[in-house]
């Protein structure tokens, strides 16, 4: 039997089908014989008393869920997702470095410096990479920090505002979608697929209005024995850039073409989304977890 620790915050159990996914985890553990707590942040200490641990938190470097990974990884506790792989996915700069060298398909990119603020060099993006083109801060999530850019004007505006948040953006050509692919990979193979799709009249998969409401569009799971392929084995070859650990990879579709958007660690799996047609997810993180797989 493996002690499994489940790290959350409140913030992230608020949604029902969080909670529910959860429950689901937590059932399918105790039907294979392994024990699971759910962990606080009050409770980061007893992360040594546990065989694995399953962040289910907003895994920035500056968050408590990081504290959580490295202080489990220190332990030589099993833990997704990895401190490593939280570092990478969470600089779009670092990640899209690795992306190129493993020769995989992204849209063409360019890193702006601060000195690069100016019209000179937004004339410059728009007729390198098209009108409009998306501009991101590095450690952008959630679709926040991500923006077209139309004018030379806004691209100085934006720029400066982003900036504070990092020494260097992220400029890359826009690619025109209804849906964003994701792919689930674990320890280098394919766990789910489903489409994200983006409500009319937007152009990104969550966008915040001024109420601070969020508006964001529904996900069809799809099967992966109907999937396509090349896109799982561009996935796969994504994940495997960042690390061994659990990735959500966001793909756009051209055709029969495929271009990596980004790698996210500790991606999100809520029930009746993520594992709309993958119902043995749970089970294979669990055993995953308990270094019965995967190993």
């Amino acid at each position: 039997m493996a002690r499994i620790g489940i790290y959350v915050e409140r913030y992230t159990i608020t949604r029902s089908e969080e909670m529910h996914a959860l429950m689901r985890f937590s059932y399918v553990a105790s039907r294979l014989g392994h024990h699971v707590d759910y962990l606080f942040r009050a409770d980061t200490h007893k992360i040594p008393q546990y065989d694995a641990i399953f962040i289910r938190a907003l895994t920035d470097p500056l968050n408590s869920a990081y504290v959580a990974a490295r202080t489990a990884e220190l332990c030589g506790i099993r833990v997704i997702d990895q401190p490593d792989s939280i570092v990478i996915c969470c600089d779009k700069v670092n990640m899209y470095h690795r992306l190129h060298k493993a020769d995989v398909p992204i849209p063409e990119t360019i890193y702006p410096l601060e000195a690069d603020l100016n019209l000179k060099k937004g004339e410059e993006l728009l007729e390198t990479l098209g009108n409009p083109f998306v501009l991101k801060a590095p450690n952008s999530s959630f679709s926040l920090y991500v923006e077209k850019i139309h004018t030379p004007e806004d691209f100085v505006k934006v720029g400066n505002r982003y900036m504070r948040r990092s020494d260097r953006l992220v400029a890359q050509k826009f690619v025109v979608s209804d849906f964003d692919w994701r792919v689930g990979v674990l320890a280098g193979e394919p766990l789910y697929v489903c489409q994200y799709t983006i409500p009319k009249k937007r152009w990104k998969i969550m966008t915040y209005v001024e109420n601070g409401r969020m508006i964001y569009g529904s996900v069809i799971g799809v099967e992966l024995e109907k999937t396509q392929p090349k896109l799982i084995e561009t996935a796969v070859r994504a994940a495997a850039a960042v690390g061994t650990g659990l990735y959500g990879v966001d793909i756009k579709q051209n055709g029969d073409q495929y271009v990596v958007i980004e790698v996210n660690d500790n991606p999100t799996i809520a029930a009746d989304e993520e594992d709309k047609k993958a119902p043995y997810v749970y089970e294979r993180v669990v055993r995953y977890l308990a270094g019965e797989w995967g190993t």
